[in-house]
């Protein structure tokens, strides 16, 4: 049958049935500002090889990133992916798979996810991990709802440094579910005084390391602090090449950890799609989100998998579902499977050296042109810096010379004018010794 639009009376028809008035009411749960108003600047028709053309030259019109200096980060890292990875995933077998309803013929992809959620728990620390989540910040949303499940609290506590996009992502969940949240605001790095907001009514304090901005932090501490008061810790990370240079999360008391595994595998990708991580203690198994594939045997002893727990709605009775999260983004965990078996324990730990040691010589070059201040002095692979002029002039003056010198911090938070003069830059092992020369060359002209 061909694709035929619908004209106006059978529109009316249809929104008569539904009860509302027009197409927009529709929407009315859509901020105003998130709507489009009007048509896109395109043409209304075109023949497929105009359609082509103006495609391909608004296409040019992107910076690709590894096309000069890349110091952006902020969330989503440039790393080398090898080429063994996209040739695997592109196999009919797995770029072609779907949701593993049927174990007797989904046995190779259950198997990558028990693979994935081994090689999750290993890298976090933590016990048992699920079958991935769309990426990290709505990972750290469902770790946060997760909290209130466990503890039936009504109150989160987000350090800060938990990356805003995060933070709006668990407030966008929580304000409906009627649980308060409190984000702490302090200077860059800073975690402001978390241990001051534990009361009786804390499901959880949400801490995030490598912070957004690039500083690292020791959570023992604050652990203690939210176990003493009866809250969980939630530990959120968004560069998981980390893990390979600082202790897990679980190690330092975490009892859910929440993170973007975007670095492994995964292209920047113009922001997506991505992959998002999330572990916990066996004892909250049943509280976890998505599901959970497991290994058994079958009816003649041999090794097999299957789902072992799937707490979606579309398994489970509405009001015992933990969550509604529909994908397992199974295509980017193969990615970040393959990636990090590539690699192995002595490859990932050597990659997260290299990260830090560019990183380490990028702040030593910057830091010392005068004017230029480093502000997290403790970091991995990303690092804040204080500039003598407004950062996000300065950033677009790099820019034009061909430098993409990182993410100022007020396009992060708006409205802050102390971070006016911040931005927050990432070194990871594709840059150079003639990118991070570049880098100090251009920026100190500027400046």
């Amino acid at each position: 049958m061909r694709y035929l639009p619908h004209d106006p009376a059978e529109r009316s028809d249809m929104l008569a049935a539904i009860g509302v008035r027009s197409i927009d009411e529709l929407f009315a749960d859509i901020p105003a500002g998130g709507r489009l108003n009007g048509e896109l600047d395109l043409p209304r028709h075109m023949g497929e090889l105009e359609v082509e053309r103006r495609l391909a030259a608004m296409a040019g019109r992107n910076r690709a990133a590894g096309s000069q200096p890349f110091f952006i980060g902020a969330g989503a890292y440039r790393h080398h992916v090898p080429a063994t990875v996209d040739h695997l995933i592109q196999r009919s077998e797995f770029l072609t798979s779907y949701t593993p309803y049927q174990p007797e013929v989904s046995q190779g992809t259950l198997q990558v996810l028990f693979e994935f959620q081994t090689q999750v728990a290993a890298l976090t620390g933590m016990e048992i991990a699920n079958a991935s989540m769309y990426d990290g910040s709505t990972g750290a949303a469902e770790a946060v709802l997760m909290a209130h499940r466990l503890t039936r609290r009504g109150k989160s506590v987000l350090a800060h440094g938990v990356h805003p996009h995060y933070r709006e992502a668990v407030r966008n969940l929580t304000r409906v579910s009627d649980h308060a949240m409190v984000a702490l605001a302090a200077g860059p790095g800073a975690l402001g005084d978390v241990a001051a907001e534990i009361d009786s009514d804390t499901a959880c304090v949400v801490v995030q390391s490598p912070d957004v901005y690039g500083r690292v932090h020791d959570l023992a501490p604050i652990a203690a602090a939210a176990h003493e008061a009866g809250a969980l810790l939630v530990a959120v990370l968004s560069e998981v090449v980390s893990l390979g240079a600082v202790r897990s999360p679980g190690e330092m008391g975490a009892d859910i950890v929440a993170g973007e595994g975007q670095s492994l595998g995964n292209a920047l990708s113009f922001g997506g799609p991505y992959v998002g991580l999330f572990a916990a203690r066996m004892k909250h198994v049943r509280q976890l989100p998505g599901r959970l594939a497991g290994e058994t045997v079958d009816a003649e002893g041999r090794r097999g998998f299957v789902l072992t727990l799937s707490t979606r709605e579309q398994h489970i009775r509405r009001e015992k579902a933990t969550s509604n999260i529909c994908t397992n983004s199974g295509l980017c965990a193969l990615a970040f499977s393959i990636h990090m078996s590539l690699l192995g324990e002595v490859g990932l730990r050597r990659l997260a050296a290299v990260n830090h040691a560019n990183a380490v010589c990028l702040a030593g070059r910057l830091a010392a042109i005068d004017g230029v201040e480093l502000v997290t002095p403790v970091f991995f692979n990303e690092f804040t810096l204080r500039l003598p002029g407004p950062a996000t002039q300065i950033v677009e003056e790099l820019a034009a010379r061909g430098i993409l010198a990182g993410v100022p911090a007020s396009r992060l938070e708006p409205g802050r004018d102390d971070l006016a003069r911040h931005v927050i830059v990432a070194a990871t092992e594709t840059n150079s010794e003639e990118d991070i020369e570049a880098y100090a060359r251009c920026l100190g002209g500027i400046i």
